[in-house]
């Protein structure tokens, strides 16, 4: 098994450039749900097919042997790429319902899920600095998407149902990208390439069999080829597949050789602040006090791990 030297360093820059490019996911998938009508789960398809065929052509072209090697663990990436495909699912179908900012700062609830799965899995520590970073995190959710008020579940619970359950995903994401790098020594970006390409095989078939009763699916085949011919469509598109989507797992993946995924997770929180801003001018969302508040307790909780890892890094040197 290849081994993996760990750099708290490199981590930490890779998780925050994971942050800024995965901020920009749901600005991309909400103008083309609006501009466009794309189904979700047609949208999130061509997302994986694109990344997928990208990291091809980069890899045949330069660096072949990144395609090799991954025989023996073809059944563990199968499952990877399976639990991508229901996040990708959830979190395209949450940006729809909910809107870019909601839908995002919703996804991270991840934060208690990595670190309670972490602990119970993968015996990382619980320490007191992530206790209290997932409650900060996770006290900034409720009050951003209202959770204290019984009229916004009822309105709008598929809705807060699938935000949540994007953020249990992503969790299990985060923790077998985790084991993937330092327990099989698999290179992140191999891993990224075969997940998503595993990951469009699954959603071609939730489209093809599940527009009965899948929200956002295609209701026929052709319904695959929504966007036709137009080519902003397709751009906008494709450019989601390389800017987004593959800098931003590709970092992220990089991150999880250096870092604990509960570590990785709660320093990606600072997304939302980043998608906030950026729906504000694109798209003219909106928070209100409320909101603000509870985007400021989100950040809280990534200051207050990484003061904890300072100082964890000062009392060893």
């Amino acid at each position: 098994m290849q081994t993996h030297t760990e750099n708290p360093n490199t981590g930490y820059l890779a998780a925050l450039g994971s942050a800024v490019f995965l901020s920009l996911t749901s600005i991309f998938i909400s103008y083309l749900n609006v501009n466009f009508q794309l189904p979700a789960l047609v949208l999130a398809f061509w997302r994986e097919v694109f990344v997928a065929l990208i990291l091809l052509a980069i890899f045949s072209l330069f660096q072949r042997s990144l395609l090799k090697g991954v025989r023996p663990h073809l059944p563990y990436l199968a499952i990877y790429g399976f639990v991508l495909a229901l996040f990708n699912a959830l979190w395209t179908v949450s940006v729809t319902l909910n809107g870019a900012a909601v839908a995002t700062v919703l996804c991270y609830c991840s934060a208690a899920f990595t670190a309670l799965l972490g602990w119970l899995i993968l015996h990382e520590e619980m320490t007191l600095a992530k206790v209290i970073a997932v409650a900060l995190s996770l006290t900034g959710c409720a009050f951003i998407v209202d959770a204290f008020n019984p009229a916004v579940w009822h309105i709008n619970t598929l809705g807060i149902l699938t935000g949540i359950g994007s953020g249990l995903f992503y969790a299990v994401y985060s923790l077998m990208g985790r084991s993937a790098s330092q327990q099989r020594g698999l290179n992140p970006w191999t891993t990224l390439f075969y997940t998503f390409l595993i990951a469009a095989v699954f959603m071609l078939a939730f489209n093809l069999f599940g527009g009965a009763y899948l929200p956002g699916a295609a209701q026929q085949p052709s319904d695959l080829f929504w966007l036709g011919n137009s080519v902003p469509g397709w751009a906008i598109l494709i450019l989601l597949a390389v800017g987004p989507t593959l800098l931003g797992y590709g970092l992220y993946n990089v991150s999880l050789t250096h870092l604990p995924s509960s570590v990785v997770n709660l320093i990606v929180t600072i997304e939302p602040a980043f998608t906030a801003v950026t729906a504000y001018f694109v798209l003219g969302e909106r928070f209100n006090g409320q909101q603000i508040l509870g985007s400021l307790l989100v950040m809280s909780g990534v200051v207050v791990i990484r003061m904890y890892k300072n100082k964890v890094k000062s009392d060893l040197e």
